[in-house]
């Protein structure tokens, strides 16, 4: 018989911290644990959601594949989220797969548990629906810039989103705290390899960011908050009344 999980896993997490004990405890009793080498995947494209998921160690990367054979970075996952909700968007197959960037653990509970789960748990439910309002207004977020924004503002924003979500503050500036390659970059923004590493380079130089192999360090922040938020809030010179810039 296996040993049941202890709800310390999961009573510090924001989504079970109303829980009582005991419904902690019914509902680990249903988990399974996963623990994923570097690339494997809690599940694919395509494939039937008979499971979501909660994250509560490393990061996992949300891909889909385009009808013409194109990756797209989705999002990141970090400790503590809900993944893998088709269920609760009425979706009987997975819209895309989930991958571990680095050795990560995650719990996983049969989607047919779900509606029961959230009807029983209304803290929980609050926090899933949130999560599906943000990623919906990601998604709408993501197509107005594709359409409307220059590739170095999208490349600013997506790393900005990768700060806001998991930066650390060291020595050298503010580092995104899990393994992300330039190609990914470019999949989450729409460009190419070479656009990315450009940018890159030439941020680099200008002292905005270091980067190396997985890695990217802000040491600029509001310099790159500028560049998210566009030209138009670049700052215009002041001028006299002849017109000529101060």
């Amino acid at each position: 018989m296996p040993t049941p999980l202890s709800r310390s896993l999961i009573k510090n997490l924001e989504l079970f911290q109303h829980m009582p004990d005991e419904a902690l405890d019914a509902l680990l009793l249903q988990a399974q644990t996963h623990l994923l080498a570097t690339g494997d995947p809690a599940f694919r494209q395509g494939a039937n959601a008979e499971h979501f998921y909660v994250l509560l160690h490393g990061n996992m990367k949300v891909v889909q594949n385009t009808p013409d054979g194109e990756q797209v970075v989705v999002r990141y996952v970090i400790p503590g989220e809900v993944f893998g909700i088709a269920h609760a968007m009425r979706r009987p197959i997975y819209p895309a797969t989930a991958l571990a960037v680095h050795e990560s653990l995650v719990l996983s509970w049969p989607s047919s548990i779900w509606d029961q789960f959230t009807a029983d748990n209304p803290h929980f439910a609050l926090n899933a629906l949130q999560t599906v309002g943000q990623r919906l207004q990601d998604a709408h977020a993501r197509i107005q810039q594709l359409s409307t924004e220059e590739v170095e503002q999208r490349v600013a924003r997506a790393i900005l989103r990768l700060v806001d979500q998991s930066g650390k503050e060291t020595d050298e500036g503010i580092v995104i705290n899990f393994p992300i390659t330039r190609q990914e970059i470019a999949e989450m923004t729409g460009t190419t390899l070479h656009t990315v590493s450009r940018l890159l380079s030439g941020w680099r130089d200008r002292g905005l960011v270091k980067s190396g192999r997985k890695r990217i360090v802000v040491c600029a922040m509001d310099e790159l908050i500028r560049l998210a938020e566009g030209p138009q809030h670049i700052a215009t010179p002041p001028v006299t009344s002849s017109g000529q810039p101060v």
